[in-house]
């Protein structure tokens, strides 16, 4: 698993780190029962201090996505946030048909979102 950071962000940095987890679980690189490597492994990685990555790793814990255990490390327990958006996508699309838009055309406002 590779978690990237950007150095020009305002976000702090264990707010990005606990979004690399979530985007790596949303991509499907991480998966429910998957285990995340030691914070220290992750740390050092990243050039960070351990307890930025402890403090993302709570975040995530306190959210209900990762388990984290003394000995054991952080276990991927849900995948809440690949479901929740397959929802949000769902419904989206169903307003959308209802609504008479065309495909691309909702293509071209989750685009426009995005930027």
């Amino acid at each position: 698993m590779l978690l990237r950071l950007d150095t020009t962000s305002d976000a702090p940095i264990y707010a990005q780190i606990a979004a690399a987890v979530r985007r790596a679980i949303a991509d499907g690189e991480l998966a429910r029962g998957d285990r995340l490597p030691p914070a220290r492994d992750l740390a050092r990685a990243l050039d960070v201090n351990m307890h930025t990555v402890l403090r993302g790793l709570a975040v995530l814990r306190d959210e209900g996505t990762i388990e984290m255990r003394r000995g054991r490390g952080a276990i991927v327990v849900s995948d809440a946030v690949r479901s929740g958006l397959k929802r949000l996508v769902g419904e989206l699309v169903a307003e959308s048909r209802r609504n008479g838009l065309k495909p691309t055309e909702i293509l071209a406002l989750v685009e426009e979102e995005l930027r």
